[in-house]
């Protein structure tokens, strides 16, 4: 008798598998293979004294630039390699460049940090809590089960796959990308592990497979990463590159896309990216079984366990509906009574998306849910726990973005990138707009992204007499690309942080849908302007 026939193998216990990656893992709480340790080991050891000698040198090279562009291009280049290469957390990195702009003379720190009191900051920290009381009272959630109870979805892991990226897209319209997809990722773990199991009882996988390395539980977290970015595009509040870029561009052409134009531009191209993305991830990793048992039954298990609507849920839904329709109501008045109309100034002026979405949160800390206790929906300590990181990672972007333009350093790149390129069409901008915003959003954050590239695409297409609304406008939307790499965003970090997803993977099938959607910009986003926006076009 061999040594394998008296051992036999032992059968993997897919709940507990599944119990130790239900939520995102840090680097130091994953298991890594030497390989893997030694690369981050070395990522970040790099990173570390990379950074400041990549400023120093590049500040001490005797370029032809005024002081404050040279000293500002160095600073920024060694805050890059700190996001690349996150020998700090990357916010922090942010931090330390604003820092350096201050401490190195570029400009006075009240000019520095100005920026950072802009109404966009205070909208993602009125929708981070927003999004907050939606986690902590499980409304989210709740949407979520009644998407996947309905009878067409529960049969098929295709169409699991494509709910699950339909419910992320349209919850990341209106809520933190990241916060929709950490919301999710339980739910998606618990599919998986339903069909994990439906393999291991038809033995159509070995007894000892790993549960976390199926071909479907990588398309149905793939989907939950990249759907919350194709849906972050779909309104002007999804995600921080559409705001950045938003006030950009308002600020070179003096058009403004109000909240309901935004969303009529983006829906056709939004729904064909979500086409491409489900084609995809599908063809590239085709799950095991088509038709699968069992998912409906967890998902009734699941609703029946949420019973009814409690008085949380109620008030989180009221505030919810209340921001998303001030948001939408200047919009309508632009529809009916035209956006040159004093109606339109006045109620645009007073409902501003930032002060509406503070407004919005702080009705979860006035509407009660025991009114003799004096509890309320949301508590302080709660409202605390949102992710500041990213407020501050967003504050630092439009910090950059901001001293691009002021110094003149963006327009010094782009009249240069114009005369060595040849570019003189919008349409050869908007490919160079659209390349350039992906490549960066690969390697930094896609709030970097857009705060970098469309300061340079402004000039570039105000150099080449082009009207900079629609390039501009294309490398806002290509900075949410970035779906190669964990540290591109962080619902990608939370994807691959799950365990279900391996780096080779996430590659592959970033760079196949980062070519589509970069085609699909390109091909769409100029015919919506001119359809929506006319004029403007």
């Amino acid at each position: 008798m061999t040594a394998t026939e008296r051992t036999p193998v032992q059968r993997t216990d897919v709940d507990a598998a599944f119990r130790g990656s239900a939520t995102y893992r840090s680097l130091g709480e994953q298991t890594l293979s030497p390989a893997e340790e030694r690369f981050e080991k070395g990522r970040r050891t790099v990173g570390l004294f990379l950074a400041p000698v990549v400023t120093i040198v590049f500040a001490l090279i005797p370029f032809d630039l005024p002081r404050d562009q040279h000293l500002l291009a160095a600073i920024l280049l060694g805050v890059i390699v700190l996001w690349i290469t996150e020998p700090v957390p990357i916010p922090v990195g942010g931090l330390i460049g604003i820092g350096a702009i201050v401490t190195m003379g570029v400009v006075p720190a009240d000019d520095a940090l100005a920026p950072f009191g802009s109404t966009t900051v205070f909208t993602f920290i009125g929708a981070f809590i927003l999004a907050m009381a939606m986690l902590k009272h499980g409304l989210a959630r709740r949407f979520a089960m009644f998407v996947l109870s309905l009878k067409w979805v529960g049969t098929s892991t295709y169409r699991v796959v494509i709910a699950f990226g339909a419910i992320t897209a349209l919850l990341s319209a209106f809520v933190s990308n990241t916060a929709t997809v950490a919301m999710l990722l339980p739910t998606a773990l618990g599919i998986i592990s339903v069909i994990a199991k439906l393999l291991q009882d038809k033995e159509l996988v070995k007894p000892d497979f790993d549960p976390l390395r199926l071909r479907v539980g990588v398309a149905v977290m793939l989907m939950l990463a990249y759907g919350a970015s194709v849906g972050g595009l779909l309104t002007p509040v999804g995600t921080p590159p559409n705001l950045i870029g938003r006030g950009l561009i308002e600020e070179a052409t003096g058009e403004r896309i109000g909240f309901l134009d935004w969303m009529l531009m983006a829906l056709p191209i939004c729904a064909l990216m979500f086409v491409a993305l489900a084609v995809v991830l599908l063809l590239l990793n085709k799950p095991e079984i088509r038709r699968i048992e069992g998912v409906s039954e967890y998902v009734q298990a699941e609703r029946a366990g949420l019973g009814k609507f409690s008085r949380a849920e109620k008030n989180t839904l009221i505030a919810f509906t209340v921001t998303v329709a001030c948001w939408i109501f200047p919009g309508v008045i632009a529809l009916t009574a035209g956006t040159e109309s004093d109606l339109y100034t006045t109620i645009s002026d007073r409902m501003d998306e930032g002060i509406i979405a503070v407004l919005g949160a702080s009705l979860l800390f006035l509407l009660p849910t025991d009114w003799k206790s004096r509890e309320f929906t949301l508590n302080w300590s709660d409202a605390a726990k949102i992710d500041w990181g990213t407020i501050l990672l967003f504050g630092t972007g439009i910090i950059f973005g901001s001293l691009l333009a002021s110094t003149g350093l963006a327009e010094t790149i782009g009249e240069a990138s114009a005369d060595k390129l040849g570019l003189t069409s919008s349409f050869a901008i908007t490919i160079f707009a659209v390349v350039l915003a992906i490549i960066i959003s690969e390697t930094t954050s896609n709030t970097a992204s857009a705060a970098v590239v469309v300061p340079i695409i402004i000039p570039v297409a105000m150099a080449a007499g082009v009207n900079p609304f629609v390039p501009a406008l294309a490398a806002t939307f290509a900075a949410s690309f970035g779906f190669m790499l964990p540290v591109s965003t962080p619902q990608n970090a939370i994807a691959y942080g799950s365990g279900v997803v391996p780096i080779t993977k996430m590659i592959r099938s970033g760079f196949s849908f980062d070519i589509l959607g970069a085609l699909l910009i390109v091909i769409l986003l100029p015919v919506m302007v001119d359809l929506v926006l006319g004029s403007v076009g």
